[in-house]
């Protein structure tokens, strides 16, 4: 230590020790004791833990590493110049970087025509490395879809360095899982099994990985969260965790302390890229049901309910009469799609389905996707203050679910025949059909702050449809006259249909 801290320092820290030395009584004279605890909490007794050792030593023959080998495509290649080399992918037409490269490329630029390949440009492939781990004797393994994803060439390296060939036996990029296959005949390899029981906030887990490709490593922590939607696909439900989580942990398993896997290591949250201890597994109760189809079919189909949908805030739920902000409101019933053509209207709020209860839009769609196509399915539904109950049979989920909307025009000039409204919009006749159009919002008006913006379309106001200025303002004053202290919208911008409440200011 002397030899870290500079002369003046140990100076200091010398004469300090002797000042402390010296008035020691002075010292003690002046300590406050601890003030007993009044309301302190009862703990149970915890017993000191005896480590993770045999744990780790009973499942670790289970969990592989997976080495993937493919070709980088063509269009993906390495652009160099005098001081850089970066690796791009497709980039699109109207991006910065590919309208600054392309002044370099074309008929006698260094990189040959944009978007192409360079003439003789040599084959090039990928490697990467992840983790995943055995289920079954048979040699049946789960990992992450984007650890093999575009693969040529899958093998998988177990606990005491044999390595296996392995088939990709099916993907889910919806929720990222992925089943391989030992091509071998075997049925003597080690496995886990999935837990039965969900996971606690708080109970230990034990994740085992290939981080960085450096082989069979152990980190632990607790479960800090669970329920998370990370806004990865409709289907989130992630189980957060703290153990520490890296590049090459992507597939591998997380255990509680009975050696049963709790979830797939998928993905973490970092801005340095490395651990910072937020950390993402899928739960057992969505990798079961995906491998399950996976292993019987190659492939996941699920149920499909045809509606678009939005979740609730205060404002809408105080606009549409509701109690609270659990449910799923319907923008848009998809037209010749189940639910539509068993009655389902826009502006519905689906509130159960079969029973159980929904809070959220992605939660309503995690419910209808485990869900078998051509199943039925009860949904509660409150419309205008009322409960119904209306039974869908589902259909199977197509694989584009809903092509993006064609972007109208943007509004150059206000129409004919504009007028303010009492919840601070400029509004105008619609020249393209139904609703009225936007022209302006006031800057700092609730309109604005809760989003609407010029060049959007209301369609309704409260269920009623409107189509000139005069009905907008009747709509607006017959909420209000019903006590509600928010107006509920029905909007469309870009093609894109949603709900607003808007409170009604007094």
């Amino acid at each position: 230590m002397s030899s870290i801290l500079s002369t003046p320092s140990r100076k200091w820290i010398a004469a300090s020790t002797l000042a402390l030395v010296v008035a020691g009584g002075a010292v003690a004279s002046n300590v406050i004791p601890i003030q007993p605890a009044h309301a302190q909490v009862s703990v149970p007794a915890v017993e000191a833990s005896a480590g993770f050792a045999d744990l780790v030593e009973a499942v670790s023959p289970a969990v592989v590493s997976v080495r993937v080998r493919g070709e980088v495509p063509q269009q993906q290649f390495t652009r160099r110049g005098p001081n850089f080399e970066f690796e791009f992918p497709d980039l699109p037409e109207n991006h910065p970087l590919r309208r600054f490269f392309d002044q370099f490329e074309g008929p006698g630029g260094p990189f040959g025509e944009p978007g192409s390949p360079r003439p003789n440009r040599p084959r090039q492939f990928m490697q990467a490395v992840g983790s995943g781990f055995l289920i079954s004797g048979d040699g049946y393994i789960v990992t992450n879809n984007h650890v093999v994803e575009g693969a040529s060439e899958v093998t998988v390296l177990l606990n005491d360095d044999t390595e296996l060939a392995v088939d990709v036996v099916g993907t889910d990029p919806r929720t990222d899982l992925a089943v391989l296959k030992v091509q071998e005949d075997r049925n003597d390899l080690p496995f886990v099994e999935f837990a039965e029981a969900e996971a606690r906030v708080g109970d230990w887990v034990v994740a085992v990985g290939n981080p960085f490709g450096l082989g069979g490593t152990v980190t632990a922590g607790i479960v800090s969260a669970s329920g998370r939607d990370i806004r990865v696909s409709a289907y989130d439900d992630f189980i957060q965790i703290d153990a520490a989580i890296n590049r090459g942990n992507s597939g591998g398993p997380s255990f509680n302390l009975e050696g049963k896997v709790i979830g797939v290591n998928t993905a973490i949250y970092s801005p340095s890229g490395g651990n910072v201890g937020i950390a993402f597994a899928i739960p057992t109760s969505v990798v079961q049901d995906v491998i399950d189809q996976l292993i019987d079919n190659g492939a996941v189909t699920r149920g499909f309910l045809g509606v678009s949908l939005q979740d609730l805030n205060d404002d809408l739920a105080e606009g549409l009469g509701l109690a609270n902000t659990n449910g799923a409101l319907v923008t848009e019933p998809i037209e010749g799609a189940p639910a539509g053509e068993a009655g389902v209207q826009s502006g519905d709020v689906i509130v159960t389905v079969d029973g159980q209860a929904v809070r959220t839009s992605r939660e309503l769609s995690r419910l209808i996707s485990q869900r078998s196509p051509g199943t039925s399915v009860e949904l509660g539904i409150i419309r205008d203050s009322a409960e119904l109950d209306i039974a869908v049979t589902l259909d199977r989920l197509p694989e584009d679910e809903q092509a993006a909307p064609t972007p109208q025009a943007p509004i150059e000039e206000p129409e004919a025949g504009s007028s303010e409204t009492s919840i601070g919009v400029i509004i105008g006749p619609n020249p393209d059909g139904d609703g009225v159009l936007v022209e302006d919002v006031v800057s700092d008006s609730v309109a604005a702050a809760r989003g609407l913006g010029a060049g959007d379309i209301i369609l309704e106001i409260d269920g009623e449809t409107v189509n000139s200025v005069s009905s907008f303002n009747s709509a607006v004053d017959a909420v209000r006259d019903s006590g509600r202290t928010a107006v509920p919208l029905k909007v469309t911008r870009d093609g894109v249909v949603r709900f607003l409440g808007i409170p009604l200011e007094e």
